[in-house]
């Protein structure tokens, strides 16, 4: 380690002010996915890259790749990255302090005069934030690893109902590399994949530690369209024993997952359970007795077990709520993912590398999902370093300290300037 090798914090500080400006939406930050949001941040950001010296392209599928070459290009490259899409009306450091981290990282290479063993490629991906956009995950991380289905390019963005394939296309990309199975990443050229990002969650904030160490991505278990179909009635003339009321049935339900929640923290599992969406219907009105309701739940543990429980819980209960409401659930089809363990190189990499330079730290899972959870699909070594923030995520209040990313990516500069010999 050179004493004089360190990020670059101010490029990336003049890049955060860049993207706020070519993106605020008059309430928050919007960077739309394959539309023209995210395609002027990529603009930006690679502009900023070539600027100090990088090797530029971007993939079949979008993702732009910005290499410092090392002194073996055979060997397996390290990425660091994240995404530079937003939800709308969202906030500007979301995703954007990853690609931002690594281009910090690869300028203080370039200004300490360190030439890596192996190539250091920043990667800002595409379409992270998809699931505000098109209902799916990771299109542009899953396009360059092999995982997406040649299917789900025909999956409709949900405010204008134009396919995956046609954003792509538009953008000058190439939806026919995931038809036939190209990758742009595997574990047969890339040593390692290391995502910096804000924390979404208050933990951080909440026990005054800046940087977090992501032990794993969680899983999930989801009911996206569940309803309670009970019978419409006259709210003053309609007696208790007379009612099938589906909104205090959703309700019984939903007190008897949370009791569930709570047990299963006191047996040491940690999980999160949320009804997303939990209302009666537009046919409700105030002299009703609600004779429908839906819901939403969202189930997610790093620990498959621990969702599991929490479910069997929900499916045991739903017959007894409706024998004794006089009810009937229809939970509709359950939608899941796979958790995504972290690796355990990389996390005591990451360890080390803070200890050495004094950063507190935190070990800690991630509660949402993020590109990092593709790449450990795809078998390549992943891991997560969070910076603390304030004020949540996917929101215009995002406010995330300078002091706090500059110390996260110190961390990231020394694990891959270790990593990348």
């Amino acid at each position: 380690m050179i004493p004089n090798l360190s990020p670059d914090v101010e490029l990336a500080a003049k890049l955060f002010d860049e993207l706020r400006e070519a993106s605020f939406d008059g309430v928050g930050i919007t960077r739309d996915a394959y539309g023209a949001g995210e395609r002027r941040a990529h603009e930006i950001v690679r502009a900023a890259a070539e600027g100090i010296g990088l090797e530029c392209r971007a993939d079949p599928v979008g993702n732009l790749l910005m290499t410092l070459p090392g002194s073996d290009r055979a060997a397996k490259r390290v990425l660091l990255g994240s995404h530079l899409d937003s939800v709308a009306e969202g906030g500007n450091f979301d995703g954007a302090a990853g690609v931002l981290c690594g281009l910090a990282t690869v300028a203080g290479m370039k200004r300490a005069g360190f030439v890596p063993g192996r190539d250091v490629t920043v990667v800002a991906v595409r379409a992270e934030e998809a699931g505000s956009w098109f209902p799916i995950s990771y299109p542009g991380s899953r396009g360059a690893l092999g995982l997406l289905k040649a299917e789900e390019l025909a999956v409709k963005r949900q405010d204008n109902g134009r396919s995956l394939a046609d954003h792509m296309r538009d953008e000058g990309f190439e939806p026919g590399f995931v038809e036939r199975g190209g990758k742009t990443f595997s574990s047969d050229d890339t040593a390692a994949f290391l995502e910096l990002h804000i924390e979404q969650g208050p933990v951080l904030e909440g026990q005054g530690v800046p940087v977090g160490i992501v032990t794993g991505i969680p899983g999930s278990r989801r009911l996206r369209a569940a309803r309670v179909l009970g019978e419409y009635n006259h709210s003053g003339a309609t007696p208790r024993k007379y009612r099938r009321d589906a909104a205090i049935a959703l309700a019984e339900l939903a007190h008897r997952v949370d009791d569930r929640w709570v047990q299963l923290e006191a047996q040491g599992h940690t999980l999160v359970v949320t009804f997303c969406v939990m209302g009666t219907t537009e046919d409700a009105g105030f002299t009703k007795i609600a004779g429908e309701a839906r819901f939403q739940l969202d189930v997610r543990s790093v620990n498959p077990r621990s969702c599991d429980l929490l479910m069997e819980t929900l499916y045991d209960a739903v017959p007894g709520i409706e024998a004794r409401r006089g009810v009937r659930f229809e939970l509709g089809a359950e939608t899941t993912s796979r958790a995504a363990p972290m690796d355990a190189a990389i996390r005591e990499g990451l360890a080390r590398a803070a200890d050495s330079l004094g950063v507190k730290h935190l070990a800690m899972a991630s509660g949402a999902g993020h590109d990092a959870a593709a790449f450990a699909m795809a078998g390549i070594p992943a891991g997560m370093i969070f910076v603390r923030n304030q004020h949540g995520s996917h929101n215009p209040k995002e406010a995330m300290r300078m002091d706090d990313f500059a110390q996260a990516c110190a961390v990231v500069t020394r694990w891959a300037s270790e990593v990348a010999q």
